[in-house]
């Protein structure tokens, strides 16, 4: 169709005028672009900025992400969420570090056989870094092109994705790869926005958008209706013996797995109920001193939970027992706990 075909020259043009200074924009280093489309997954770019440049003082370069420790890195993405993310880009360093002499694939096919490394992520990598025509299909991307295409196509569909994958591929300019891949994230990010009313007036694509010459925006792009969430029930075990905290790790299987938590069980139990299951793990509770309720929402389930910090006169070997202040410099706790933590800071400082 004509008006695809010419996308490619609209939006090279535009973005080096209206791209955002990014910190992973400033070079093409492999490294750094993985790690930075890696840590954007499911998480607001602003939020993504310190975290970036934390993690790369931290660990400068793919040797030192394949050597650190986990609950280091873990702690270095504490906050982020959905942290399989970060233990892939461990196995992937080791891999690149064992199986390649720490260089960096520069094909799409062998990037894409690293852990944690999908077809988005290797096509970013791909064009970003080595100019390569690989398109790099997101949300900001797919909702470009249905768009300007009135493509009404289930975008839930793999099939839908892989023939806009298809559909981009056979347009990618030579030499200008990288940037074309970046353009249309920055326009789908800022322009042809995900909530609310897109900036028409300011798009390079207004002589060539279908939906926005017809005003149909609002219906693009189509997909399922969404599942409700799964709800759970928990409660939450803050236990203090004299300075230290309570905490444990999670099992290597399911949601946060291998993550640090406080103790918790399923359901929600009232005082007498807590008081008794903590005098069950051998911590001799003493004192309830508060309770508080919280809700955390994951993608498919949303945890209901409520919360009782006691005081108790053992540490029982089932646990690990912190400080507040190793709390807060060494374990890493996934959002869903880290309020609770906010918690037991907040009652220290009163």
């Amino acid at each position: 169709m004509e008006q695809w075909d010419k996308i490619a020259e609209y939006l090279i043009a535009w973005y080096p005028k209206h791209a955002r200074d990014l910190p992973w924009r400033k070079d093409r280093e492999p490294y750094h672009v993985w790690l930075s489309e890696i840590m954007l997954q499911q998480t607001r770019v602003e939020a993504v900025k310190g975290y970036y440049q934390r993690f790369l003082d931290a660990l400068p370069e793919i040797g030192d992400l394949a050597a650190v420790e986990e609950d280091r890195l873990l702690k270095l993405w504490e906050g982020l969420g959905y942290y399989n993310r970060a233990k892939n880009l461990k196995k992937a360093a080791i891999v690149i570090m064992q199986e390649r002499e720490g260089k960096f694939p520069d094909t799409y096919e062998e990037i894409r056989e690293l852990p944690g490394i999908g077809e988005y992520t290797a096509g970013a990598i791909g064009s970003i870094c080595f100019e390569l025509p690989t398109p790099a299909v997101d949300g900001n991307v797919i909702r470009v092109y249905t768009r300007v295409m009135e493509d009404s196509s289930n975008i839930d569909k793999s099939a839908t994705r892989k023939m806009i994958r298809e559909q981009l591929a056979v347009i990618y300019p030579k030499g200008n790869c990288g940037r074309f891949t970046q353009s249309l994230m920055e326009l789908g990010a800022t322009i042809c926005l995900p909530n609310g009313v897109p900036k028409c007036n300011e798009c390079p694509l207004t002589t060539i958008c279908l939906a926005g010459k017809h005003g149909t925006w609002q219906k693009y792009p189509v997909r399922e209706e969404k599942k409700r969430r799964r709800q759970e029930e928990k409660t939450v075990f803050l236990l203090q013996c004299k300075d230290k905290i309570a905490v444990r790790k999670r099992t290597e299987r399911g949601l946060l797995s291998g993550m640090w938590e406080f103790p918790n069980v399923e359901g929600i139990l009232v005082e007498q109920q807590a008081a008794d299951m903590a005098g069950k793990w051998q911590t001799a509770p003493e004192q309830l001193k508060m309770s508080c309720q919280y809700t955390h929402i994951f993608s498919h389930v949303e945890w209901r939970m409520t919360a009782y910090y006691l005081t108790c006169q053992c540490m029982c070997g089932q646990f690990q027992w912190v400080t507040l202040e190793e709390l807060k410099r060494e374990v890493a706790l996934p959002s869903a706990f880290r309020p609770f933590a906010d918690v037991l800071w907040n009652e220290k400082n009163t």
